[in-house]
């Protein structure tokens, strides 16, 4: 305990490892991209490379939550198309892992959200004809995949990408949130070995830390369910996009 508790120095680190813990909740359940806000603020708590390790057991609680509430309204189709590819990304995330340090790990966490920015973005201004052509292409939920896999690896970061993909789908919120919960969830629990295994990245005092989080967890996933419920489609599309530039600029200026 007393080594989970040195885990964090100040009081005010503990408000914001506790209100991420929160948000993490609400992400998982509601709005996606809010957990994103979360990955710049670890990697100022923990550093870039071991906060991957302490958030991991912090997302496969929020995880269990969300897809036990949407445990009927995922797309299965989607999940399956995506993860082939996604744990190549996972592997290649992994062995980069091991080769650099921690001010160059951060730096790929920043580039992998700020390319699902941009391609969020160029998604927002094509028609949806030349959405649609894209997304039937063959190769794209497998690209998606491989981003995903090695964005998740590298930093728990696979948000943006995530919620482009989903976007670019045309999913209801509804929908959009169980799918992108049921997939996040296979991910992660497929990266526990590879954490305690590989990168030695896993501890009990930071599993302790995690154990003292789930209180705010689920009061994030109660809000988070109550929030989905009453926006509307397109506000909840424009918050999605918009927490995902927040993200990228946070990490960037952290």
């Amino acid at each position: 305990m007393s080594e989970a508790l040195q885990l964090i120095s100040s009081p005010y680190g503990w408000v914001l490892y506790f209100t991420c813990a929160m948000l993490i909740g609400i992400s998982k359940t509601g709005i996606q991209n809010i957990g994103t806000l979360t990955v710049p603020i670890f990697a100022l708590l923990f550093g870039a490379k071991y906060s991957t390790g302490i958030v991991l057991i912090l997302l496969c609680f929020a995880d269990l939550i969300a897809v036990i509430y949407y445990r009927k309204k995922f797309l299965w189709n989607e999940v399956k198309n995506l993860l082939p590819l996604a744990f190549v990304g996972l592997v290649t995330g992994l062995l980069l892992g091991n080769y650099i340090d921690d001010k160059t790990f951060k730096i790929c966490i920043g580039a992998c959200i700020i390319v699902g920015v941009f391609i969020m973005l160029w998604m927002e201004k094509s028609s949806l004809q030349k959405q649609t052509a894209l997304t039937n292409k063959k190769w794209y939920s497998p690209l998606f995949g491989f981003i995903l896999g090695f964005s998740t690896m590298i930093g728990n970061a696979a948000g943006p990408a995530l919620s482009v993909y989903m976007l670019s789908k045309h999913l209801d919120k509804i929908t959009f949130a169980a799918t992108s919960a049921w997939f996040i969830f296979i991910l992660n629990l497929s990266k526990i070995p590879l954490q305690v295994f590989v990168w030695n990245n896993i501890s009990w005092s930071g599993i302790i830390l995690n154990l003292m989080a789930i209180p705010f967890i689920l009061l994030g996933g109660i809000i988070g369910i109550k929030i989905i419920k009453i926006l509307p489609e397109k506000t909840f599309r424009h918050i999605i996009i918009s927490l995902v530039i927040i993200a990228s600029i946070l990490l960037i200026v952290l």
